[in-house]
């Protein structure tokens, strides 16, 4: 491995994530689909085990003893997310089934608590589906509008417009941290402060930003942030929105049931406090414990040697795949982590993603769930090589030799 100058002790972290290990076609596999899911390390999936094995009950619920360790292994995960994040309190997490749960939490909440016909909601043009089609529905059903910062060739929010848009109008402007499809990175504390300059709140989708970067909420003062356990090392099936406490008091319940109450009776519901309010129902206990692990196992690698190698990564591979007559990159924002998305040609994306994957290498290939993306740039779709911190330098060498194999064939 190309890592003995490094911090990143690589060798040894692919040791600790048993999918690495396999072959696919007879073909040692290189794990480029990082953006859609990350593998999990095997303190995530034995943490996991473990639940099952030796606790399995409800929380928040029992006074008996797999109860209380249940509970307890629960809301320390909680505790560990306010460390990450850098919370102010433990009223600020609230667990999610995952980003796309957390954002149409907060779109169903605001709707019913904020908005009104003629109001307008903010977004860019370099959203995730998650971060449009939620806003769509809640404006569509207040009779609000929603709006659109666009983006330069270079896959970059044109400032200016972004500003221009800011009215008394604005309830929300709610836009992506790191883009999934272009790699894009926000300049968020610019965008934050000039949206609270006219007190308007901000969320931030932080889904493919948290594997990559250290994020502290309070340094950004954004108003509320989500993402997705399964893109940082976790569990599929869990997420976590983060809101000042502010707001969280300020917004009505998103579902109703158990754990999210005080007291009922046929006539009235007393909510409970945060951040239970917005957690009904018997939550996903297992992988909220493997989300916790995932989290410490990062922290304890660092984000200063993650975010270090993994810009060697995306350089040497920008590099290496500049080497081919007929690359275009789709996206070239100067501040870019995490994903390089590529068009090979007249070649479709799918048939390289078929032909990488007889080669070992998965990709993914289509438009990202970012078809507004695709259709700025005119494109039906890309090729996406994803990064993590295990990936490696001759992993994209082994890439390029894929590519090469697929330029033979249709040549």
């Amino acid at each position: 491995m190309n890592t003995a100058l490094h911090p990143l002790d690589v060798e040894k972290i692919r040791t600790e994530f048993p999918i690495l290990q396999q072959e696919v076609h007879g073909k040692p596999l290189v794990y480029l689909d990082n953006a859609a899911t990350s593998q999990k390390p095997i303190v995530v999936i034995d943490a996991i085990q473990d639940y099952y094995l030796k606790y399995n009950s409800n929380v928040h619920r029992g006074v008996h003893r797999l109860s209380q360790l249940a509970s307890d292994a629960y809301e320390e995960t909680r505790e560990t997310i306010r460390q990450f994040l850098n919370a102010s309190s433990l009223q600020e997490i609230i667990f999610t089934k995952g980003t796309t749960d957390g954002i149409n939490l907060l779109a169903a909440s605001i709707g019913r608590g904020m908005i009104k016909p003629g109001d307008e909601i903010i977004i860019s043009a370099m959203e995730h589906h998650s971060n449009i089609v939620p806003w769509q529905m809640m404006c569509e059903d207040r009779g609000a509008k929603l709006r659109v910062i666009p983006i330069n060739d270079d896959g970059e929010i044109l400032f200016e417009a972004y500003e221009e848009m800011l009215n008394e109008r604005t309830k929300l402007v709610s836009i992506v941290h790191t883009s999934n499809s272009l790699g894009t990175v926000n300049p968020l504390r610019e965008i934050i402060d000039l949206a609270h300059s006219k007190n308007i709140p901000v969320l931030v989708d932080g889904a493919q930003a948290v594997p990559h970067t250290k994020v502290d909420v309070q340094a950004l003062d954004c108003d509320f942030f989500v993402f997705s356990s399964h893109k940082v090392f976790g569990p599929t099936g869990v997420g976590v929105l983060y809101g000042k406490k502010e707001w969280l008091k300020k917004l009505p319940p998103y579902q109703g049931g158990g754990d999210m109450i005080l007291h009922v009776t046929f006539e009235k519901t007393k909510f409970n406090e945060l951040p239970y309010k917005f957690e009904a129902g018997t939550p996903n206990i297992a992988d909220v414990i493997g989300l916790g692990v995932a989290l410490q196992y990062v922290q304890k690698i660092g984000y200063d040697a993650i975010s270090e190698w993994e810009n060697d990564l995306i350089q040497y591979a920008l590099h290496r795949l500049q080497e081919i007559e007929g690359m275009r990159f789709v996206g070239n924002a100067k501040h870019r982590a995490g994903a390089i998305s590529f068009v090979l040609g007249d070649i479709h994306p799918h048939d390289v993603g078929t032909i990488l994957d007889r080669e070992g290498v998965a990709v993914r290939t289509g438009h990202h769930c970012t078809q507004p993306v695709m259709q700025r740039f005119k494109v039906p779709a890309t090729t996406r090589a994803s990064f993590a911190f295990y990936n490696t330098k001759e992993e994209i060498d082994q890439l390029m030799n894929a590519l090469h194999k697929v330029i033979e064939m249709f040549a």
